[in-house]
């Protein structure tokens, strides 16, 4: 493999990056070339707002190739197109072979959410002190057990009796829903507006030996037991309504990826259906609950 790198200007990286695609590169990565130094301008802003600008001042593009010749020639053509002017080639570098696989598997270790509840990738044995696991791979959906706001919640269902019926609004993995079948739920419904995250849904659920339902919102009907949300705030708050008619008489409503700073518009935005009040707080994120 060989790796040819670009430096290029903001309103230079989209092209740039589709004409490297365009010969034939593997892949095209794009990084800020002022990191670590005093220019470096940070781009992510908290979940749910917009990041400050659209892109860095400068971008270092790495693009690989199968071998030397194609790279040096994708170079070559780059250089003689008129989109290419104020961007700069930095050469061309063997990569070294890897295990790419194995590599990127040892970035995801076991989480464990209680001391006898884990979740372990497969590539991983589970502890001896694990007595329920979920099996869960990275994926494409949101929810393998390593964010803040799923481990509350999976805390939250390890410590509480799951009753008959579970709606899981906004799946992403299905790892809350599967957890609410492991801990005894008998019919649990999961849903999301992506089909990914549905057919990755039951993928998972399949391979944890749990039945369960997949599908999209239209699929949730009646009053369930348990309503469970990890989604962020602001669509938390347009879904008010509609989650709290789907929790049953006494049946609990748990809410996650909230900020602790955005507690009091979620109190007020459910506040004509409900109580909520803050049950769990991690990193700066917070588990939101009620009774209805």
């Amino acid at each position: 493999m060989f790796e040819l790198r670009l430096m290029c200007p903001e309103h230079r990286v989209e092209a740039l990056s589709d004409a490297l695609e365009a010969l034939d590169a593997l892949s095209v990565s794009v990084e800020d070339a002022d990191a670590q130094t005093d220019a470096e301008i940070a781009l992510f802003g908290e979940p749910g707002m917009p990041a400050p600008k659209d892109g860095w001042q400068r971008s270092r593009l790495s693009a690989l190739f199968t071998n030397d010749r194609a790279a040096t020639q994708a170079g070559s053509i780059l250089q003689a197109q008129d989109f290419f002017e104020d961007c700069s080639l930095l050469g061309t570098v063997a990569v070294p072979d890897e295990d790419w696989v194995r590599l990127t598997q040892s970035q995801f270790a076991p989480v464990a959410i209680t001391p006898t509840f884990w979740i372990v990738p497969t590539w991983h044995t589970p502890p001896e002190s694990a007595h329920t696991v979920i099996r869960l791979d990275p994926g494409l959906a949101f929810g393998t057990g390593t964010h803040p706001t799923t481990r509350m919640c999976l805390r939250w269902i390890a410590s509480h009796p799951m009753p008959q019926r579970v709606l899981d609004y906004g799946c992403g993995s299905g790892i809350l829903a599967i957890a609410a079948a492991k801990f005894a739920a008998a019919q649990v419904l999961a849903v999301d507006i992506d089909p990914a995250a549905v057919d990755s849904t039951e993928r998972n659920a399949l391979a944890n030996h749990t039945h369960l339902d997949a599908g999209l919102p239209e699929r949730a009907q009646g009053q369930y037991g348990l309503v469970l949300a990890n989604i962020l705030a602001s669509p938390l708050k347009v879904l008010a309504p509609l989650l709290c008619a789907h929790v049953a008489s006494g049946g609990q409503l748990v809410l996650a990826g909230i900020l602790e700073r955005q507690a009091e518009e979620l109190v007020q935005a459910y506040a004509p259906h409900c109580a909520l009040r803050v049950s769990d707080h991690q990193e700066g994120w917070i588990l939101m609950t009620a009774v209805l």
